[in-house]
């Protein structure tokens, strides 16, 4: 199975992004509002960066920094990991657990065209997998 299955089983494919101008309030604001974990930063039609809680965590929280007055470019991760669509499936799930990351942008010669977390990876998992039963169940019961 390849990435793009997942990006076209996601019920929602919009990506959700902030400039790295914007105040990290401003994207704890578009975070709690969509109830997604992390958020490209995305200037001038160029993919910069992405800002997840866990950058919220250590780079805004436990360093005292106020969310209003601090800006997405002083703690967004800028080392971008990225996958392609045509990739294997078996490739993000190696890089998330690896890097211990749990959002991956999905680049295509270029261009941003989508992102994937955790949670889509493993939702495609499930239902390829009920598929796959159910179908050896109908072949199993003759009722295919």
């Amino acid at each position: 199975m390849k990435i793009r299955h997942v990006l076209q089983g996601k019920k929602i494919n919009t990506i959700y992004s902030v400039a790295s101008s914007s105040t990290v309030y401003e994207a704890l604001e578009l975070m709690a509002e969509k109830n997604i974990g992390a958020v490209l930063v995305i200037d001038n039609d160029e993919l910069a960066g992405i800002f997840s809680e866990r950058d919220y965590a250590r780079k805004v929280i436990l360093q005292s920094r106020a969310s209003r007055d601090t800006l997405i470019e002083e703690v967004m991760t800028a080392k971008l990991i990225t996958v392609t669509s045509d990739q294997p499936l078996e490739d993000a799930m190696r890089v998330m657990s690896d890097k211990h990351i749990r959002h991956l942008p999905v680049v295509d010669e270029g261009q941003l065209t989508g992102i994937i977390s955790i949670n889509d990876v493993v939702s495609t998992i499930i239902r390829d997998q009920k598929a796959r039963i159910d179908s050896l169940e109908n072949y199993i019961s003759g009722s295919y």
